[in-house]
């Protein structure tokens, strides 16, 4: 670098400075974006991190390319002053119109002489230092932008692989102009911002070639419930404007930060997307002319866009960057095709989960009915909108959408931004969790659902039609309006008991959120709700492809891609979700219950009926630990095995304990501890503890001897009061109904003697039936019994727990 240009770099009235010179005491003149780069640059390399050079322009340029005049006219700075002076932002039309007018302006305006020389000297600084001719992307970084309370997030422009310094030049004048475009006008607005004291720095940087690689954004918190312990990664081919602007359903993958540390494998969710489209290079150096867009080809889109070794990579990078930052962070990644390299490209703080204000209560949203689910996608936020469908297909629609109405489009542009706040929801084709119109919806609070794929015919303009975000990470929309419950859930610290609240959690996709109730861990981890939600499909198909019909091969083959095969499948979506369950809440255990379907349950899953027997009664029937010990489920159960030791082994989450259904006798109680370790689950190894479920009468007529072969009971009341008083709970009957109470004498009696044997014995003992929760004086007399611990729905923690906390 010339002397020339170092002494203009060191002076406050600098126009262009080197990334490397950056720190983040320079946002406030070279944006938050462009000061996050040399921070990283300068600060983090040594760690390991990788960020590609380059330059910015400053706000002082910006400033003076506004007030400098080229004809003796008025300056553009007072110009474009009196034209925003009148302007009101909420009528659509009048905002398009200025802000066209004023991006014009810019774009014909010459550079000041002094800020040309510079970015030329810089250029080619730049362009020296390389082998081969170079591309450049050219970004924006406003001065207030990706400070923690605000997110400017898409509203100014990025050119991508700029070639040529004239080119450098046009696509800098189109940033610039970027500062007046609609939405970033009306956002300015809303935050309080006046337009003169937010100034553009344009950043030049080094390409990274993702357009032969991959590329994406992830967060160090998830998005949706702000559950810190995780990075969240989305990744898909190609250059990682599709993924932020929406245009594709990505990859998603979760990383467990204490897992990552411990140098665990420490990746505990992943989700394969469509990935339908890359953008690329066409090989045109012109400014806006340099992308297009291509079809992936189906092979690659049947498998993940990066390895578990990039994953793990990237969520080490992006655990550096927020340790140096000390608060949660957004940061967009490239895989550059051809060094195979991955690089930092941006990174900013999270504005949203993360500037939430901590309260004493949370609101919960929760649908009283279910309807016909007409369409579906990746939900965005935890809560419920409903309203008249408005279906738009281009911005010149916009005005169409009224208040209340739910937002219907293939993809939402930033500029989108004011009518979307309009909205009671939001419904698109494409898109992923982190692109702007999830990023905005998140931040206005108004339920998405993104990636749905059909939206757009499925939807009818002027249906009716209630947008769901509360059940998890899959977000539905169903026909009508539907009743929805709305609940305050204290978050503040509760009293201590002599006992454990824990919680029963059967869904993976809402433990993040769940964890956030206080609780002393997970007393109930349904397995059979992984099998029904995240495989689909009965495991003896899965075992048997690929000589099983076509139809159900089909249907296999379908669910299972991105894996290595069927059983590859089965075993890793078991682990999945187990080990979301056990991250979301350690290190506090989680006891997890092995497979209970009946034979009617397995008989809905995707080829279930060619392998169950019909049954009278499946709920006295193959069950439990005898389906276990069955020959021709051998094969399924040790599936189950492989999965829990994964997730205990390999993923080190030890906090899992397993936990045995309906075993009848105690020769059914010796054989599965027998095969349990003949499949690598030695109870007392690695501290593993196997609860058994106490819930059939024998069990507590035989506690004692019971106990000798497990470290304790978990009492499933419902089983243990239909079997102990010859009810059938599934019949229906409203007459046998009014007569199922846990809190009948001879249920107490058994409960009683339960208890006590596991106290007397030194073990384990807690319930997990649904009687504590409906019932509070049951579960005030369980607690005078000295029961460990008491299982409850999620929705009922706190009020159980205030009400025992009463009666003491």
């Amino acid at each position: 670098m010339s002397n020339a240009i170092q002494m203009g770099a060191t002076q406050g009235a600098a126009y262009v400075i080197s990334f490397e010179n950056l720190r983040m005491t320079d946002v406030d003149s070279v944006g938050g974006k462009n000061a996050s780069l040399g921070e990283m640059i300068s600060q983090l390399a040594g760690a390991g991190v990788r960020v590609p050079g380059g330059f910015a322009t400053t706000a002082q340029a910006f400033r003076d390319f506004l007030s400098h005049s080229t004809d003796g006219g008025p300056a553009l700075a007072d110009r474009i002053a009196e034209r925003l002076a009148t302007l009101n932002i909420e009528d659509v039309r009048a905002l398009a119109q200025a802000g066209a007018e004023i991006r014009q302006w810019i774009v014909e305006t010459p550079f000041q002489p002094r800020l040309e020389q510079e970015i030329h000297a810089f250029y080619k600084r730049l362009v020296e230092d390389s082998s081969s001719e170079m591309s450049f992307a050219v970004r924006s970084s406003a001065t207030a932008e990706d400070l923690p309370d605000a997110s400017f997030a898409g509203q100014q422009e990025t050119f991508l692989n700029v070639v040529g310094i004239e080119n450098v030049l046009e696509a800098m004048k189109h940033v610039f102009a970027s500062l007046y475009n609609d939405r970033a006008i009306s956002y300015r607005v809303h935050k309080g911002f006046t337009h003169a004291e937010v100034a553009l720095s344009a950043g030049v940087q080094r390409m990274v070639r993702s357009d032969v690689g991959a590329a994406g954004v992830m967060f160090t918190l998830d998005t949706e419930s702000g559950f810190k312990d995780v990075v969240f990664i989305t990744s898909s081919y190609g250059l990682g404007e599709t993924v932020v602007q929406g245009a594709v359903n990505p990859d998603e993958f979760y990383v467990h930060k204490p897992m990552l540390e411990q140098g665990k494998l420490p990746i505990i969710r992943r989700n394969i997307g469509s990935k339908l489209i890359k953008m690329e290079f066409t090989g045109e150096a012109k400014a806006g002319l340099s992308v297009k867009t291509v079809d992936v080809p189906i092979e690659l889109r049947n498998r993940y866009s990066l390895n578990d070794s990039e994953i793990v990579e990237l969520a080490k990078y992006a655990t550096i960057i927020e340790k140096h930052y000390e608060r949660p962070m957004d940061i967009e990644w490239g895989k550059d095709g051809r060094d195979g390299k991955l690089y930092i490209l941006q990174a900013r703080p999270e504005t949203v989960k993360s500037q939430e204000k901590s309260t004493d209560a949370q609101q919960r949203f929760k649908l009283k009915g279910i309807g016909n689910v007409l369409t579906h996608g990746r939900a965005i936020g935890q809560k419920i909108g409903a309203g008249r469908v408005r279906v738009i297909h281009d911005a010149s629609e916009m005005e169409r959408v009224q208040p209340g109405d739910v937002l219907v489009a293939d993809m939402t542009d930033p500029n989108w931004e004011p009518v979307m706040k309009r909205a009671s929801a939001i419904v698109t084709n494409r898109g992923g969790r982190t692109c702007h119109a999830a990023i905005i919806a998140r931040e206005l609070g108004v339920p998405a659902v993104v990636g749905c794929g059909d939206a757009t015919d499925v939807l009818k303009d002027g249906t009716l039609v209630t947008v769901s975000c509360a059940e998890g990470d899959e977000g539905k929309i169903y026909d009508g309006l539907l009743e929805t419950e709305v609940t305050e859930v204290a978050r503040g610290a509760l009293p201590e008991l002599p006992l454990k609240i824990m919680m029963n959690v059967g869904n993976p996709q809402l433990a993040f959120d769940f964890q956030s109730i206080p609780n002393g861990g997970v007393g109930l981890a349904r397995l059979e709700f992984i099998i029904n939600n995240n495989i689909g499909v009965h495991p003896r198909a899965i075992l048997e492809y690929p000589n099983i019909d076509a139809d159900l091969k089909k249907a296999v083959e379908s669910v299972a891609r991105g894996h290595a095969s069927p059983k590859a499948f089965y075993v890793d979506k078991l682990a999945e979700g187990i080990a979301t369950i056990a991250a979301a809440f350690w290190p506090k255990k989680v006891i997890v219950r092995l497979s209970d379907f009946k034979s009617n349950e397995y008989k809905k899953l995707i080829g279930g009926s060619r392998y169950e027997p019909d049954e009278e009664n499946p709920m006295l029937g193959f069950r439990g630990a005898a389906r276990y010990l069955a020959a021709d489920f051998a094969e399924a159960f040790e599936m189950e095995c492989q999965a829990m030791k994964r997730v205990r082994n390999d993923m080190g989450l030890t906090n899992v304990e397993i936990m045995v259904p309906f075993v009848r006798t105690l020769g059914q109680a010796e054989k599965v501890i027998g095969l349990l370790g003949k499949n690598g689950l030695v109870r007392g190894e690695n501290d593993l503890r196997v609860i058994m479920m106490c819930e059939v009468p024998s069990n507590a007529i035989l506690a004692d001897q019971f106990l000798d072969y497990f470290d304790g009971f978990s009492i499933g009341s419902n089983d243990l009061t239909q079997l102990t008083l010859g009810l059938d709970r599934d019949s229906g009957m409203e007459l046998l109904a009014a007569d199922f109470d846990e809190r009948d004498p001879a249920i107490l009696a058994l409960l009683e003697k339960v208890i006590a044997t596991c106290l007397a014995k030194g073990k384990y003992v807690g319930i997990c039936g649904q009687g504590p929760s409906d019932h509070p004086d049951f579960a005030e007399w369980l607690m005078k019994q000295g029961i460990e611990s008491i299982s409850l729905n999620p929705d009922s923690v706190i009020d159980t727990w205030q009400k025992l906390a009463a009666a003491q």
